[in-house]
């Protein structure tokens, strides 16, 4: 008996007395008991709670074997024995964790059947919703077992002879609703079924301003005061997000996500997370820059140009203490300083490569940059479908090879660099790797990444059948980030790049009237959103554009400009003169900074922002109102959104009929697009000459993340290839856990092994 063999047959053996067994035994008798009792019930309610048990027997029973068969393989699709996670555990823990809800309903319902404040009608909706549920997942567990036979031994992508759309075409015999509605979050621990549930509301909600009809305001108010029944009817909502997810533009989900960017958002860091001694926004100008090899050779490190010509990239410093060489206000320095670190945290945010920043991020950066004591700059990189592939990767690495050249001013003499970086951020962070491998510049000490996808594509696997119920990362919102980050539309990058060549090259523009709104959105869409607050937290202000003139000369000098000031005293600052910001003070009278593109310059101001008179509560909700009025404003759709050819999805205003008669389009007409096979979009594919020169390389994922089998596979294939590589897969958290961190128990405990992982990279 070969090992596999024998690990499997164990497995089985463990599989076959597994507790859980036991509770489907219980679901079975609790329904037979409860299917009795209502038998005799005349109402229509009675008799559809007794079909709804009758329903949850013939559906434990058809899925028991099934759910067994799967069981007992999993384990050999481990990345080793002592770390169980892989797509096909995941369904199995997920159809558990349904028979789990199924027995306390039942419960409840045996409890309280007999009471006269009964409410029949409730848990017939109920108990009908856990059936739905259990019948889909029967359905997926009857698709997992065809990608087993897909698949050879340990591998968890299929081969390529049996393409996604043949397990489309029977995917979309799902019933998605029942994953959105009564039971939605059914599978994450406790504290993040709260969590999901608020957030598919506000999904729901936010549906309804964007494409709903009549002006902005109007919209707005109308959702304000009618969300509310997206938590008091569960099926509405399912429905609302069903068509959202199969149906909806990139750009809403541009527009969801980068809520997390709006002023309301931005105050949050402040106030439930530690504080930090240094949040700065920073500039990094597109200028030529050197690289010092290794080896001693001088490196030039190409400008990001693609799509769009060079441009600005902007990043966030953070660093829970001060130190000798770091960046500060004059008033700042003393001898309180502690001397610079070894080691330096370089990191990029996720977001489907389409939105979010490092400020929607500050909810665990701040609270890693305390435990870590190490100086952080997390780099906002410009977003698809705007500034799709490779453009990103162009700006990491610049940013990377900036950092480091300039690690002094950081506070640090960058012995130790680490790369870090969830879901997108994180495949791109490989990138950032391996085109240092390629062009012999300084490879990173180490390699975090969480939750990473590395393969962007529409290669089928257990775990990316989880986002047919994820709440946060829908089929539909992954199919269309895949598209705008590798292949979009030739309309969007010349739109882009049309307008940005404008404001590049320079206008006789004096004052913010005269340049037209589409100019700025098209502009604020290459970095992340920024509101126009003067806050760390909420904004930078868009500086002078400088004429064609100014931006060659920029272009040719030596760099040398940027860091020598005159009259300045040392090179921090210099560079606070430079690349960093004005001084202003926020609402809690503390300082921050606002974002200056060359000093002493005013005659090209595009805006100033205001200062602020007034940081009562009324005039700070008056300024968070209108900042998400104006950013709703920048972000309205499309005329002809994704939908049948020529109807407008106006969801907003149509009746629940008009609702599923936009669902007859089919998922997979969204997948008539190629993406090309480039290990610089997909790291999985790259060559194994390159990947054995990888660092040292941690990963951690969670259960039940549609990226699992990514992570398992990649970390398989690197053990293999002789890197040193640790996997970590942790229970009950979705994609994306860690902007969660300060609000969930179990999110807070994934943020901390991560800290602990990214400290083994230090080794500080």
């Amino acid at each position: 008996m070969t090992d596999s063999e024998e690990y499997a047959s164990c497995a089985s053996v463990e599989a076959s007395s597994s507790p859980f067994y036991a509770m489907y035994r219980v679901l079975k008798d609790l329904c037979t008991n409860n299917a009795q009792f209502f038998q005799q019930d005349e109402s229509e309610s009675g008799q559809r709670l007794n079909a709804g048990f009758l329903a949850l027997i013939d559906q434990v029973d058809m899925i028991i074997p099934m759910v067994d068969d799967v069981r007992k393989i999993a384990p050999l699709y481990d990345f080793d024995e002592g770390t169980p996670g892989n797509g096909y555990r995941s369904f199995v823990s997920v159809i558990d964790k349904c028979v789990q809800h199924g027995v306390k309903l039942s419960r409840l319902v045996c409890d309280s059947r007999d009471s006269f404040l009964f409410r029949k009608t409730f848990y017939m909706r109920e108990v009908e919703a856990c059936s739905h549920l259990l019948a889909s997942l029967g359905t997926c567990m009857a698709h997992l077992q065809t990608l087993l036979s897909w698949s050879t031994e340990s591998q968890l992508f299929p081969d390529e002879q049996h393409s996604t759309e043949d397990l489309l075409n029977r995917v979309e015999s799902i019933n998605m609703y029942c994953f959105y509605g009564r039971c939605l979050g059914f599978q994450f621990c406790e504290s993040m079924q709260k969590i999901l549930k608020t957030v598919s509301i506000c999904m729901a909600s936010f549906s309804e301003i964007y494409y709903g009809n009549g002006g902005l305001l109007a919209r707005a108010t109308s959702s304000v005061w009618t969300g509310g029944k997206y938590l008091l009817d569960p099926e509405l909502r399912a429905r609302r997000i069903v068509n959202i997810s199969k149906h909806a533009s990139v750009d809403f989900c541009k527009s969801f996500w980068h809520l997390a960017d709006t002023e309301l958002m931005g105050r949050l860091p402040g106030m439930v997370c530690p504080a930090v001694a240094v949040n700065k926004v920073v500039c990094i100008p597109p200028e030529p820059l050197v690289h010092i090899a290794p080896d001693g050779c001088a490196i030039s490190v190409p400008i990001p140009t693609a799509h769009f010509g060079p441009a600005p990239i902007m990043a966030r410093f953070l660093s829970a203490v001060r130190r000798e060489g770091m960046i500060a206000d004059s008033k700042e320095r003393g001898s309180n300083l502690l001397p610079p670190s070894p080691g330096l945290i370089i990191h990029c945010h996720g977001g489907g490569f389409v939105a979010q920043s490092s400020r929607s991020h500050e909810i665990y950066l701040r609270d890693w940059a305390c435990q870590l004591k190490v100086p952080m700059l997390s780099i906002d990189y410009s977003l698809a479908p705007q500034a799709p592939f490779p453009r990103a990767l162009e700006e990491a690495l610049y940013a990377y090879c900036w950092a480091i050249n300039n690690a002094h001013i950081m506070g640090s003499t960058a012995e130790k660099v680490i790369l870090v970086g969830d879901s997108a951020g994180a495949n791109l962070n490989i990138g950032v790797t391996m085109k240092c491998i390629e062009l012999g510049i300084r490879v990173p000490n180490g390699l975090f990444l969480a939750y990473v996808p590395v393969l962007v594509s529409f290669v089928p696997s257990p775990s990316r059948l989880l986002c047919l119920m994820d709440p946060l990362l829908p089929f539909g919102f992954m199919i269309r980030c895949m598209k705008a980050y590798a292949c979009p539309s030739k309309d969007d990058i010349t739109s882009t790049s049309s307008n940005t060549k404008t404001l590049l090259e320079g206008s006789d523009t004096e004052s913010f009237e005269e340049v037209s709104e589409s100019d700025l959105q098209e502009l604020a869409a290459h970095k992340s959103v920024l509101s126009n607050d003067s806050d760390t937290l909420t904004t930078v202000s868009l500086a002078s554009l400088q004429s064609k003139a100014e931006a060659d000369h920029t272009v040719e000098n030596n760099g040398w400009e940027y860091v020598n000031v005159a009259g300045a005293p040392n090179p921090a600052e210099c560079y606070m003169e430079k690349y960093v910001l004005d001084s202003d003070t926020d609402s809690e009278g503390c300082k921050i900074q606002v974002l200056r593109s060359k000093p002493k310059v005013e005659e090209n101001v595009l805006f100033e922002v205001p200062t602020q008179q007034d940081s009562g509560l009324s005039s700070r909700l008056g300024r968070a109102v209108g900042n998400i009025a104006n950013y709703m404003t920048g972000t309205e759709p499309q005329q002809t959104p994704a939908g049948k050819q020529g109807q407008s999805l106006s969801l907003g205003s149509e009746s629940l009929e008009a609702l599923d008669s936009l669902m007859q389009r089919s998922a997979s007409d969204d997948l008539h697009f190629t993406i090309p096979r480039d290990p610089y979009l997909s790291p999985y594919w790259a060559s194994d000459e390159v990947l054995k020169q990888l660092p040292t390389t941690k990963i951690v994922s969670v259960q039940l993340d549609p990226c699992l089998d990514d992570c398992v596979m990649f970390a398989k294939k690197l053990k293999k290839l002789g890197v040193a590589v640790s996997l970590d897969v942790m229970e009950g958290l979705p994609h994306g856990f860690l902007n969660f961190s300060q609000l969930s128990k179990e999110a807070r405990s994934g943020s901390n092994q991560c800290v602990r992982r990214i400290q083994e990279l230090l080794c500080l």
